[in-house]
């Protein structure tokens, strides 16, 4: 699981997933040690190319077809990208 922190709060069925031999593992990320590496990926153009990985791109509010979209894989969906 990745995640942030969220306190005491149980917000999983531990029982059951005892019961099933559900494995968890977790741990927290060393951000410090890794932002030195990270920052250039970030601040030097698109090194990565994942710029131009989107497929689709949608006004905000049509959000909700966007996501039926996206989830049966129509018209080619990968990644769409929403513009405010």
């Amino acid at each position: 699981m990745v995640g942030v922190y969220g306190g005491m709060k149980d917000p999983l069925p531990m029982l059951r997933m005892f019961d099933k031999q559900i494995q968890l593992r977790m741990g927290q990320a060393n951000v410090k040690a890794w932002v030195d590496d990270i920052m250039p990926l970030l601040a030097d153009g698109d090194p990565l190319g994942v710029e131009g990985f989107a497929t689709h791109t949608m006004p905000l509010d049509q959000a909700p077809e966007a996501y039926a979209t996206f989830q049966k894989k129509q018209d080619g969906a990968v990644k769409i990208l929403f513009q405010p």
